[in-house]
Formats: structure tokens, C-alpha cells, sequence
């Protein structure tokens, strides 16, 4: 069926109050969007900060009287509304839509990610096939690119991976697919270590050479070779144990690392490694560097 979307540009000030009014008049959903491209990036704990334009979208059955709905909504809100926008939008098939914006994505000279629904554009090159859902890590965004890319110049056979923050699993089974022997994955969040096992199992994994463990569970050891997606805040305050982690001669890669964040990070982890030049993609930065013996 149809739907009606009343769109309304608010300031943060405005929204709770506003989306309690367009809950109150029959709002099947409400949310949220940036009106500015204005990205807020590691937000206080316990926040939800919003933009200081925001557009928040009220989703309507399609058989909403307008008139009455705005009438309705200025006696709740006691005052005259915001600058805002009515539409009519046609339903379809959402997952399909959803579907249809993941295609399969190239990283290096070996490696591709196939969405789990696509058949895969080189069948001899070495295809980890993924479904995107709710954890973190698609490929799509640049900080996930720069390090499969950077994964795919390694070479992995016969090493020991670990994946801090792993979110999908991305990186990790990646580096299985790519040679190496094992990869550890750790994550705060269990949805991230469920979503990590189902894409391995997805891909053929042992589990055997994809333990998976919430951070406080992670057991003792070294790896060849880690590989850090997080944000730039937490890198910096787990050096000392992300460090740890990384064998003398072993290999780092960090990112989730905003441009003018990277002197920071870096900063962080010159003493005890010998660090590449930082690679850039889309205003998102890369760190890579070998411990030093």
C-alpha cells in the first residue's frame, strides 16, 4: 500500500517533543536523518547526539487525511510547525531494493566480496561471500576497503591473524581465504561474533581456524599479523594491548581512523613499530607498520 511521509527540518532542541506529537497522531515510525552531511563520529557514552539541522521523516498510512494531520499535530505541539514537505510514496519491495544496492566489489589484484544473493564475477579468484546484515563490515565504506586491500597484498600463508573488532568477520575471513592458517576474531557486541560465525560457515570456515571471543574472554598469545577496524578514540587508548597482541617482526594494520586523526594514532604506536607512510581513501586513513624486534 501507499504511504504519506511528512518531512520536517527541526533543531535538536525540537525533536523529542516532535516525535512525541507525530507518535501521538499516528506515526508508524519516525526518524531521524542529517540534513548537512554532517557526520558525528565517536559520540559521548550513554549519548545520541543529532545534527544541528536534522530532517526527522514521520511515516503515515497512505489513507491520512493531510489537513487533519497537520491540524492535529499543530494542537499537540501548540504552536506553528516547522518548515516542512508531504509526500505520497508508493510501496514496493524493500528487501528487494535493499538487495539490489550490493554488488560484488573488487579489493587488490586477488580478492572479491559477492553478496551471498550474486553469483561471483570470477569464479577462480578468491571470492568471500558475505550477506550483509547488521554488524559492521560490508566492504563498502573506506575504511574497510583500505584493509582488505591492504590483506591482499600480504602474504598471509601459514600465519596467524587477529581480527580486533571484527564486526562481520569481514577482515578475518578474508585473511582465511587469502593463506592464513588462523584468525582470531574478538568484538563488545555478540550480534558482531554471531554475524562472524554465520559469514565463516558461509564461506566454508573450520571452525577450528575461527575462534571467536568477547574482549575479556581473549585468550593469551601473539599473532603474525593484526588487523584493528575500530575508531580512532578506542585505537588509542587499547594501544597497550593491541600491541601486545602483535608478534616482534609481526604486522599492524589500523583503521576507522579519520584524516586528521592519524598524527594521533600514530603517535600512539611509533615507539614500538616501525610505521609505512598512512594511506588515505575518502577522508578515512589507514596505519600500518611492523614491531619492531
Amino acid at each position: 500500500m501507499p504511504w504519506l511521509q511528512l518531512r520536517l527540518a527541526i533543531s535538536p532542541e525540537q525533536a523529542e517533543a516532535l516525535e512525541d506529537a507525530l507518535l501521538g497522531v499516528g506515526a508508524v515510525s519516525v526518524t531521524f536523518m542529517d540534513a548537512e552531511d554532517q557526520p558525528i563520529f565517536e559520540p559521548d557514552l550513554n549519548t545520541t547526539p543529532l545534527w544541528s539541522h536534522t530532517h526527522l521523516l514521520a511515516l503515515f498510512e497512505g489513507d491520512t487525511d493531510e489537513t487533519n494531520l497537520l491540524a492535529h499535530l499543530q494542537l499537540l505541539t501548540g504552536g506553528e510547525l516547522p518548515e516542512y514537505q508531504l509526500e505520497r510514496i508508493e510501496d514496493q519491495d524493500w528487501e528487494r531494493s535493499w538487495m539490489d544496492s550490493f554488488h560484488p566489489m573488487r579489493f587488490g589484484s586477488r580478492l572479491w566480496i559477492v553478496p551471498s544473493w550474486h553469483a561471483a564475477p570470477e569464479p577462480d579468484a578468491v571470492n568471500l561471500s558475505l550477506d550483509p546484515g547488521l554488524a559492521f563490515g560490508t566492504g563498502t565504506h573506506p575504511t574497510t576497503a583500505l584493509c582488505l586491500e591492504w590483506l591482499d597484498a600480504q602474504p598471509l600463508d601459514g600465519l596467524d591473524v587477529l581480527d580486533f573488532g571484527c564486526g562481520s568477520g569481514i577482515l578475518a575471513i578474508a585473511a582465511l581465504l587469502l593463506g592464513a592458517k588462523q584468525a582470531v576474531g574478538t568484538d563488545i557486541d555478540v550480534q558482531a561474533l554471531e554475524a562472524s560465525r554465520d559469514n565463516a560457515g558461509r564461506n566454508g570456515i573450520d571452525p577450528a581456524r575461527f575462534p571467536l571471543y568477547l574482549p575479556e574472554q581473549l585468550p593469551d598469545g601473539q599473532a603474525d599479523v593484526v588487523v584493528a577496524n575500530i575508531l580512532a578514540g578506542p585505537l588509542v587508548a587499547l594501544a597497550p594491548r593491541i600491541i601486545e597482541k602483535v608478534k616482534p617482526g609481526g604486522r599492524l594494520a589500523l583503521s576507522g581512523i579519520l584524516a586528521e586523526q592519524a598524527e594521533e594514532v600514530r603517535a600512539a604506536y611509533a615507539d614500538q613499530f616501525a610505521l609505512d607512510a598512512t594511506a588515505d581513501k575518502d577522508g578515512w586513513v589507514r596505519i600500518t607498520g611492523t614491531r619492531r624486534l
